[in-house]
C-alpha cells in the first residue's frame, strides 16, 4: 500500500462500515507510515483499489482500540490484523483471502508465532474458515479495547480471534 491509496481506503471503509466504526484518514496515514510492510491494497486493475488490509507486529492478547494509532511491540510475537475491508462490488473475488494470505506469509517469514484480530459485523465464520478461533477476553485493557468495537444498538458482538501460526 502507498500513501496515494489512502483516498481509496477511505472510500472502501465508508462502503463497508457503519458511521460509528469509521476511522479517520489521519489514523490510516499514521498506521501506513509506521508499518508500510504490513499494509496491503488489492486492486483488480490499475487505479481500481477494491480491498485493503492494515496489520502490524504486536503481542498476543493485545487489542488496539478502534480509531487508535498502532503501537509496535518491542518484542512482537503476533501479527495483529486490524482492519480488512472489501468493497461490496468486489466481493466474491477472493480479495480478502489473498490479502490475509499475504499477511500470514509475512508473519511466518518474520517468525511470528501468532496472528490475532477482532471479528466484527458477523465475520466470525469467515475468520474461522481461515483458521482463527474465538478467545474470551477478560483482562484489562484488552477487554475495554475490545468493547470499543461494539456499535451502540447493534446486536453484533465483536469477538477477539487468534490463530497459532505453524
Amino acid at each position: 500500500m502507498l500513501a496515494s491509496d489512502i483516498p481509496a481506503v477511505m472510500r472502501i471503509q465508508a462502503e463497508c462500515y457503519p458511521p460509528a466504526m469509521l476511522e479517520s484518514e489521519e489514523v490510516f496515514r499514521a498506521r501506513l507510515a509506521l508499518t508500510p510492510a504490513t499494509c496491503w491494497i488489492w486492486a483488480p486493475a490499475p487505479d481500481s483499489a477494491a480491498a485493503y488490509l492494515f496489520s502490524y507486529p504486536s503481542n498476543k492478547d493485545a487489542i488496539t482500540p478502534l480509531g487508535s494509532p498502532f503501537k509496535l511491540a518491542s518484542a512482537p510475537d503476533c501479527l495483529y490484523l486490524h482492519d480488512l475491508a472489501v468493497a461490496p462490488g468486489a466481493r466474491g473475488q477472493r480479495a480478502a483471502n489473498l490479502l490475509v494470505a499475504a499477511a500470514l506469509g509475512h508473519a511466518r517469514a518474520a517468525n511470528l508465532g501468532w496472528s490475532a484480530l477482532v471479528s466484527v459485523q458477523q465475520s466470525q465464520a469467515f475468520w474461522g474458515s481461515l483458521g482463527y478461533n474465538a478467545v474470551e477476553v477478560r483482562h484489562s485493557p484488552a477487554k475495554e479495547n475490545l468493547d470499543s468495537y461494539q456499535v451502540a444498538g447493534s446486536q453484533h458482538t465483536a469477538v477477539y480471534m487468534l490463530q497459532k501460526l505453524t
